[in-house]
């Protein structure tokens, strides 16, 4: 894979500034003799360079190999020196096309088993997932026999804990393990978790020895029988966190980032949210109903079977996979851009015609095919905004001599840049925990509204209401379908972009789509009340189906496109801990909806909105109060998607700028 720079030069009165790139084997960090070498032409070239006292220049990059308009430059003279050069050059190209490496991850051909082998995993883990989550607080009242507040309790713990794992998981994959090890790790937790909960559902020492009704009195299970049990939960949890963490940024690095063929990489974020809520409906139909009615052992055995038939594929499919090696704590790298900033916050950047600096990064990284190299490095452009920040960035040169500085004094742009990243991220991001919140109330408010109409079908078929929520995932597997073959291809048609609607557009789309479901939820009730107090009876749980479909609509319109806008925004040693964020904002997002509830019930005069008999109470102003806070939300996100500025993955870049030691600083 020869890739050779073809610029021309670029030069500033008799100094040489044109992009240059070292040909070589790709590396996290590169150590070779090609690398201590362009470190000494730097410095040479920076000590001829005229520069007065106080000049502050970028962090650049330069010369390695050099390239000229008609390919590689002669060596340097000097006999030996040359001949050193040009053998060094060689057998850099020579391991580029050999395919050596770390980890392989950049000359490694795009193949479909890898991902196909994601989603089955994903496909599968979420039936062993969802096996145990949806009839948690079941098991619980029946099988422990907990009280409502302790079942309460700790469900909403566990749950808590289950979407925060994400976060640590995906840390520890971007710094240390990888992700491929911290999936592999995650697993050993998970099947130890599965194992133990279905032999604590097997064997009778290990749970009370009469089942509990819900609603009636029973003597709970001992403190050794709820210890098995949590003990069991909280590996489940642990191991669940960890694969979350890393699974989809693992799958979807599987993939080129070809300017052509983007739409593969998009199908792929969409077949892996299809998995995720396939095996949810798995899970809370078949499983669920084996659960409660034969054995709750041959359910959560059902799941521990599933999750082993998917690490042994995940296994098996190792040849197969593009593994990227992590390259340190991105923590402590922010850390340092925010120390390096205000250590330099008296440093005035600003631009004039007479000087020129190189925008790069200081290490010389070649990337691969799809930007990044195998350490997971991308040279990202240096973007307006936030220009406090690029100080973490600036070179002092004091009297022609470049100042003495640590790491925590100097960044490279590439640094400051996923800093920048990573704030501009933010305040869409806490808009997703307001989405989330909205999006909560189908599996808890509609669900009662469900209680409180006709659940019969034709005369004699009753609608379990909990069912609804497994419908709603039919309704995302055809909205999902109906996203790729036809709405996503016309887009394209009308926009241009091979990708058809943005994911900033798309996500937009999604919280519109969630304020149509939720005044459709308001209007039903409306009715329903109507109905109820002019003695026409219960409407009939039909009536509910508009709203679940826009519900679903919104859904994979807008979680399939957070997943990609996590995934692909985020700076490349840094995908997994983004990912992440939409599991976090999903769990703040039910803390934000407890909120409201206790708030509105605190508020309102008895019986209140939320009344015990809904038929008595006013459910559709509730509806109404989150119709008006996602209007809110999708105004808010609106203007804030406008502003975004999305990442720019760049090559050298020349920007004139004559900086000073003066006080002030910028923005």
């Amino acid at each position: 894979m020869d890739r050779i720079a073809d610029r021309g030069a670029v030069t500033v009165g008799d100094i040489d500034v044109s992009p240059r790139f070292c040909i070589g084997q790709v590396a996290p960090r590169p150590s070779t003799a090609c690398s201590r070498q362009a470190h000494g032409r730097r410095q040479r070239q920076r000590q001829e360079e005229p520069c007065g006292r106080g000049c502050v220049r970028e962090r650049g990059i330069g010369p390695l190999l050099p390239a000229t308009q008609s390919g590689m430059s002669p060596p340097p003279p000097g006999g030996s020196n040359g001949r050193r050069h040009q053998q060094q050059r060689q057998e850099a190209v020579s391991s580029m096309e050999s395919g050596g490496g770390a980890s392989g991850a950049a000359t490694k051909r795009f193949t479909w088993k890898g991902p196909v082998i994601v989603l089955v995993f994903e496909l599968l883990e979420s039936i062993a997932f969802s096996g145990v989550a949806l009839n948690l607080v079941v098991y619980l009242a029946t099988v422990l026999h907990g009280s409502t507040a302790f079942n309460a309790a700790h469900v909403d713990t566990w749950n808590g804990t289950t979407f925060i794992v994400p976060v640590i998981g995906a840390f520890l994959a971007d710094s240390y393990w990888g992700k491929y090890r911290t999936i592999l790790a995650s697993i050993v937790f998970y099947l130890v978790g599965l194992v133990l909960l279905t032999v604590s559902a097997a064997i009778p020492s290990l749970r009370p020895a009469t089942a509990c009704q819900m609603g009636e009195s029973c003597a709970p299970a001992t403190k050794t029988q709820f210890s098995v049990f949590f003990a069991a939960l909280y590996l489940t949890s642990i191991g669940t966190g960890g694969v979350k963490s890393a699974l989809l940024p693992f799958g979807a690095e599987q993939y080129d980032d070809d300017a052509g063929r983007p739409e593969r990489k998009q199908a792929f974020f969409s077949w892996f949210f299809a998995a995720i809520n396939l095996g949810i409906f798995v899970a809370g139909t078949l499983v669920s109903w084996l659960e409660q009615n034969v054995s709750w052992a041959l359910g959560f055995g059902i799941g521990t079977a599933c999750l082993f038939v998917a690490a042994l594929a995940f296994a098996a499919g190792t040849p197969c996979y593009r593994v990227q090696m992590p390259t340190g704590s991105p923590l402590k790298d922010i850390i340092r851009v925010f120390v390096a900033a205000f250590r330099k916050r008296d440093v005035r950047m600003e631009r004039d015609e007479g000087a020129a600096v190189l925008l790069h990064e200081d290490e010389a990284e070649d990337e691969d095919e799809d930007g990044d190299s195998a350490g997971q490095q991308q040279r990202l452009a240096r973007t307006k905004g936030l220009r406090c920040l690029d100080k973490a960035a600036a070179i002092i040169v004091m009297d022609g001599d470049k100042e003495r500085e640590s790491e925590w004094s100097l960044c490279t742009v590439s640094e400051v840049e996923g800093v920048k990243i990573l704030v501009r991220m933010l305040p869409i991001w806490m808009t997703c925990v307001l989405y989330a919140a909205s999006l909560g109330q189908m599996t808890t408010t509609f669900i009662q509204q469900g209680m409180a109409m006709d659940t019969r079908l034709g005369g004699r078929f009753k609608v379990p209401v909990a069912s609804l929520v497994s419908v709603e995932v039919v309704f995302m597997l055809l909205w999902v379908a109906l996203h790729d073959a036809a709405i996503i291809p016309a887009a394209r048609r009308l926009t241009g972009r091979p990708g058809g609607l943005t994911q900033l557009q798309r996500m937009g789309v999604g919280r519109f789509l969630v304020v149509l479901a939720l005044g459709t939820a308001a209007l039903v009730e409306r009715r329903r009340l109507r109905a109820i107090h002019g003695g026409s009876g219960p409407m009939s749980i039909v009536w509910q189906v508009p709203q679940f479909v826009l519900v679903a609509g919104s859904d994979v319109f807008c979680g399939i496109a957070q997943l990609e806008f996590f995934y692909g925004e985020a700076p490349a040693a840094m995908r997994s801990i983004c990912s992440a964020f939409s599991f976090l904002a999903l769990s703040l997002g039910f803390y934000v909806n407890s909120l409201v509830v206790t708030l509105v019930a605190a508020v309102t005069k008895r019986p209140g909105w939320l009344a015990t008999d809904l038929d008595t109470g006013h459910l559709d102003y509730y509806f109404w109060l989150w119709t008006i806070i996602s209007v809110a939300n999708l105004l808010l996100y609106m203007v804030l998607a406008a502003r975004y500025t999305p990442k720019q993955v760049a090559a050298a870049v020349v920007e004139p700028m004559r900086p000073s030691n003066s006080g002030g600083s910028d923005e």
